[in-house]
């Protein structure tokens, strides 16, 4: 069936309000441990939550390093992991007055309730209540799963999204509704990776026509840099992976130098400096590896270069800085979601991606969708990611 034509069915659905939902789920049940699809329980949204029925969504790595369980802090099984997705609202809890049944939404990890000092803050894009949280695995108003199996036992929320699921529970904090004539399969990849490399470039450093930067790992994330380099006007892009794949795909998306650490005898740091006569303006570490951050600050200009951290560094490892270094003039910094604030910048971010309105700040998101996968194919996805053969893998639920 047609992209439209299952989005205009799925508003048809208006049975299950206020009703426990019987779905399918692909539940992980340990540490690598292979996805299992199964019949799960799923609660009515309580107060400020929302019930959504998930039609698309796609793997990220940080996907798949939870389910590999790498931080044991973070654990907890049995879950439902996703985080990128898009879909319809089935359901509205009560206080819900921003959406209702019926509208096209994507969900975001980093939520925003709107009221809190962050959100109230221009510094910061973070909130009180529905900040990033790998630790939390519960919904916020009581401190229950709205997951279950079929004999009641809990099953653990993801990200304050887990979109692994044919229906999910979310706050609303953390539901974007978006434009209804968008495309749903195209807006899944705002959730996570778009958002997160164009605001790392737009927001984050606020890139400057003319600049030259350095990506260090060109994955989906680190190839939405790029795009927002590119669209920047910067003059130049190096991109800085260990498979020459990549490559191919970066330069499609502005990418003008590219770097495989393999096939040098230097440090790439090193070689940077030879590029660009003392290091480039702004560099971009999205490989989640200290040794690559530690060549990501280092290969910035002295004097004015800024690093900014987009990778996930699940290892208790400390930066690998010395203190003095920063004496350098050289600035380091993270992001998170782009520095954009969810709910109240994303929809202007899903028009000019659907309208294309300022050639500027065009992005091309079909570039970014490599595979499509059915749902009971998401032990397939994740090992087309770990294989480092997708960019996004788009599952259709």
């Amino acid at each position: 069936m047609r992209e439209r034509e299952r989005e205009m069915a799925s508003l048809n659905d208006v049975s299950t309000k206020g009703k426990v939902i019987n779905c399918n789920a692909a539940v992980v049940w340990g540490p690598g441990k292979p996805f299992v699809i199964e019949e799960i329980q799923v609660e009515p949204p309580q107060n400020m939550e929302v019930r959504v029925k998930i039609l698309y969504t796609s793997i990220c790595h940080t996907d798949l390093n939870a389910w590999k369980g790498e931080n044991e802090s973070q654990q907890a099984f049995p879950r439902v992991l996703g985080h990128e997705a898009a879909g319809i609202i089935e359901s509205v809890g009560e206080g819900v007055l921003d959406m209702k049944e019926g509208d096209h939404v994507v969900p975001i990890f980093n939520g925003e309730c709107g009221d809190c000092v962050y959100c109230t803050s221009e510094k910061t894009n973070l909130c009180e209540k529905f900040r990033v949280n790998p630790m939390k695995s519960v919904m916020f108003n009581d401190g229950k799963t709205r997951f279950s199996t079929l004999d009641r036992k809990p099953i653990y929320h993801f990200l304050n999204t887990s979109t692994f699921s044919e229906y999910t529970v979310l706050d609303s904090g953390c539901v974007v509704k978006i434009d209804s004539k968008a495309s749903l399969k195209k807006m899944s990849l705002l959730s996570c990776c778009i958002s997160t490399g164009l605001g790392a470039v737009w927001n984050t450093a606020n890139v400057q026509g003319g600049s030259t930067l350095a990506i260090f790992g060109l994955g989906a994330v680190g190839l939405a840099v790029a795009e927002g380099a590119r669209s920047r006007g910067a003059s130049r892009i190096i991109g800085v992976d260990i498979n020459p794949e990549k490559f191919i795909k970066g330069r499609a998306m502005g990418i003008t130098d590219f770097i495989n650490p393999k096939d040098l005898e230097i440090y790439v740091h090193e070689k940077i400096w030879e590029m660009t006569e003392g290091g480039v303006d702004y560099s971009f570490e999205c490989a989640g590896n200290l040794d690559v951050l530690r060549e990501a600050f280092l290969s910035t200009h002295d004097g004015w270069g800024l690093t900014v951290i987009l990778g996930i560094h699940p290892s208790p490892r400390m930066l690998p800085l010395h203190p003095m270094e920063l004496f350098d003039g050289r600035r380091l910094t993270g992001t998170v979601f782009g520095d954009f604030k969810g709910k109240s910048q994303l929809p202007n971010l899903a028009l000019q991606c659907m309208n294309g309105a300022s050639i500027s700040r065009l992005v091309n998101l079909d570039e970014f969708i490599t595979h499509e996968l059915p749902f009971s194919k998401i032990n397939e996805a994740f090992k087309l990611l770990t294989n480092g053969e997708s960019l996004r893998c788009l599952l259709h639920l």
